[in-house]
């Protein structure tokens, strides 16, 4: 089975609300997603997408047959750290422990190296996500250290890693 990174499309709406619609997933992302989602919920984050500035944020359905299966993006971060950048992904439940998720992250790196300035990918798991963690490091992240109870998450106060990938670590240095 093999994913392909696309851009988001409005019929994605359906799928994205019945993957996302899962405590499994909601509970390894940030908060501020709607639980439970709805289609609308997923109308307006594919609006957002397409209309996010495309120098800045690098938003892809991750699909399996041209259905959207999970979501994966990279932002450029500001001022000092304009050329770093957020990595945040996640995959359906059903797609769990097929490399899936490793493809998609190495192909969103490989787009966003080859495409911009950006110098360096993180990705901040929480510590007990384990499969997220071996996500990152068959894609050729390094884990570079612990974030100490840096995150308050359903009421508990959590680890991070932070993890990340160089441009020159991806094979894909140019000439600064």
């Amino acid at each position: 089975m093999e994913c392909v990174l696309r851009q988001w499309r409005p019929e994605d709406a359906g799928d994205l609300a019945e993957t996302i619609n899962n405590p499994n997933i909601l509970n390894n992302l940030r908060d501020g997603i709607p639980y439970p989602y709805s289609v609308k919920d997923a109308e307006e984050f594919i609006g957002a997408m397409l209309a996010a500035d495309p120098a800045n944020n690098f938003a892809f359905a991750i699909t399996v047959d041209d259905r959207a299966v999970g979501s994966i993006s990279i932002s450029r971060c500001a001022n000092i750290h304009s050329r770093t950048a957020e990595l945040g992904y996640y995959l359906g439940e059903a797609y769990w422990g097929k490399g899936l998720c490793t493809s998609a992250v190495r192909q969103a790196c490989r787009h966003v190296f080859d495409n911009t300035d950006i110098i360096r990918i993180f990705a901040e798991p929480f510590s007990y996500n384990t499969a997220s963690c071996r996500v990152l490091e068959k894609a050729g992240f390094l884990c570079e250290g612990i974030l100490r109870k840096n995150a308050c998450k359903n009421g508990r106060i959590l680890d991070m890693k932070m993890y990340a990938l160089l441009k020159a670590e991806n094979g894909a240095e140019k000439i600064l």
